[in-house]
């Protein structure tokens, strides 16, 4: 129930070549592949590359690769894409092996007709390609956005910027990656589109190629499933230590192993909510480091992002 198209062009019979799109869509595939324990993710993810006069990916090709992707009752449908883009007053397309002009690529606009018109509940798009922010924007004014409910764009340049190469490979998808391979995972390990995106944009600098996101959703769904960061019991034991919002649980020396009054019990509990720490769930009131807030019988409160984990928690939602 979740199916993926991935697309990598690198060669083009009439225009100029790239040189890391084919490379950039091996690792996205790999990455959806499984997930990092090794269990399936997507159901063999469809791979169509562009390298060679002999290894063409046609528009004709594309499109009905793109229509076949969006025409199934799936959990979750992906489209990845990195090459050419072009864009026009008419608007922006994806460029094929076989494009002359540009303008004769596989348009943006069917793309979301496609996307929109897809009985799948998730359909997601992400685009590698130069002026790709214009994906889903009105026909006539630009400056709205059109998607259905269920939609999700994230693209690595707005529709006025060019997306960069690397080092061999697109700045986007690079990031892309880093994020599916764990940088963009939440405290219980899952990678969302939303997280993928906060990665991406915090990444790059305020001066570099802006990445786009755009979605109607009700809920964000998983791409993929990554160690998380913290045991899952530990996470659970959030509401027990801070049972009401707002809560300070107070320390003192006996919570520190190296005190001469470390008590057994304490100290794993302080165990813990250095982990709390490490993951910005909580801050020690009035001093500096966890260390000084046992010494010196501080407390420790949430973050916002504490309070949000324990709310889930309190909720039976983890």
């Amino acid at each position: 129930m979740r199916k993926a198209l991935v697309v990598g062009i690198d060669y083009y019979e009439h225009i100029g070549g790239l040189h890391g799109c084919v490379n950039d869509a091996f690792g996205v595939k790999q990455m959806l592949d499984r997930h990092a324990d090794g269990s399936v993710n997507f159901s063999q993810p469809k791979l169509m590359v562009g390298t060679a006069p002999t290894d063409l990916v046609t528009r004709s090709e594309l499109k009905e690769a793109v229509r076949d992707l969006f025409a199934d009752d799936n959990d979750v449908v992906l489209f990845y894409f990195a090459g050419h883009g072009y864009i026009e007053s008419t608007g922006g397309y994806l460029c094929a092996s076989d494009c002359k002009s540009g303008d004769d690529g596989l348009p943006l606009a069917e793309i979301m007709t496609f996307a929109n018109k897809s009985p799948a509940r998730n359909k997601i798009i992400m685009l590698d390609s130069c002026h790709s922010g214009g994906l889903g924007n009105h026909p006539v004014n630009p400056q709205l956005t059109e998607i259905a409910e269920g939609v999700t764009i994230l693209t690595a340049s707005t529709k006025d910027q060019y997306a960069a190469e690397v080092n061999g490979g697109g700045v986007f998808t690079d990031l892309l990656i880093d994020a599916l391979g764990g940088a963009g995972a939440n405290l219980v390990g899952e990678v969302t589109p939303g997280s993928v995106y906060a990665h991406i944009d915090q990444s790059l600098g305020s001066w570099s190629q802006r990445p786009v996101f755009k979605t109607n959703i009700k809920r964000f769904v998983s791409l993929r499933q990554v160690q998380p960061p913290l045991p899952l019991a530990d996470l659970q034991r959030l509401a027990e230590f801070f049972p009401m919002r707002g809560y300070e649980y107070q320390l003192d020396p006996s919570y520190e192993p190296t005190d001469a009054t470390a008590d057994a019990a304490h100290t794993a509990v302080f165990a813990i909510l250095q982990k709390y720490n490490r993951v910005n769930l909580l801050v020690p009131v009035g001093a500096p480091h966890m260390w000084h807030a046992a010494i010196h019988s501080k407390t420790v409160r949430l973050t916002a992002t504490g309070e949000h984990y324990r709310n889930l928690v309190e909720q039976g939602l983890i």
